[in-house]
């Protein structure tokens, strides 16, 4: 059974940085696609950074140059490293994996960006 379980979101001020975790379990991590996402009442959910199985990665234009996706094989975790935080970052952040072609999402976790 397919889990995905998102952690570190939190209240941080503007120019902080936050690392969120997404715990795996249930299928081979390192074997499959997979990604952050953002939510927020004033957007869509909108793709963050992807990381594929090879460890290539891409960001979404905002987040490009401040936010480091990474895997931790070790741990079946992926996690998201963020920095230079601005307000337009607070929303609540998904891990989104692609498991046989079927897509699975975490609950979420809240990142609020002020002061």
């Amino acid at each position: 059974q397919v889990r995905l379980v998102e952690s570190g979101g939190g209240l941080v001020q503007p120019g902080g940085s936050l690392t969120l975790s997404c715990e795996a379990s249930g299928f081979k991590f390192g074997h499959y696609i997979m990604w952050w996402y953002r939510e927020s009442p004033e957007k869509n959910r909108e793709m963050v950074a992807e990381m594929t199985s090879l460890g290539g990665t891409r960001y979404s234009d905002s987040a490009n140059g401040r936010f480091l996706i990474s895997r931790d094989m070790d741990k079946s975790t992926l996690k998201l490293y963020m920095s230079a935080l601005t307000p337009d970052d607070t929303g609540v952040y998904y891990c989104k994996g692609a498991i046989d072609m079927i897509d699975y999402w975490g609950q979420g976790t809240q990142v609020t960006v002020s002061s």
